[in-house]
């Protein structure tokens, strides 16, 4: 386990994943960093973006994020995400599906504060429906 660093990915509802593995590819804001145990410590802000979690050689999960920030020790690193699902549980139907309900309400949308949420949504479902 010396090898190892340890990982934590934690969303608004829960934490997703905590475990020792052997890196961690995190979409930072100015590119996608690597995380091995031993790594000079940082703070980054996320960017959409998958995060790959390696272990045994491989890559063994695959994590969509919607931002947030990644904290990185010697021995750790924390992502919390704004936003955060497995590419494995993406289903192309329902995102497509809520892009339609998002377009929808943009339409009819009152007032900026909306137009602009509803917008950046729209960026969320349609970088997670690229990915699948």
């Amino acid at each position: 386990m010396a090898d190892k660093v340890e990982f934590e990915l934690v969303s608004p509802e829960r934490l997703l994943v905590s475990k020792p593995v052997d890196m961690v590819v995190v979409p930072g804001a100015e590119g996608d960093f690597g995380v091995l145990r031993g790594h000079s410590p940082l703070i980054s802000t996320l960017r959409l973006g998958v995060i790959d979690i390696h272990d045994g050689g491989s890559v063994q999960q695959r994590i969509f994020v919607a931002g947030g920030f990644a904290e990185v020790t010697a021995e750790r690193c924390t992502v919390l995400a704004e936003e955060a699902v497995a590419l494995s549980d993406i289903k192309r139907a329902d995102v497509e599906g809520q892009i339609k309900g998002f377009r929808d309400r943009l339409a009819v949308a009152d007032t900026d504060a909306e137009r602009t949420a509803l917008a950046a949504r729209i960026a969320v479902a349609e970088a997670k429906l690229a990915l699948v």
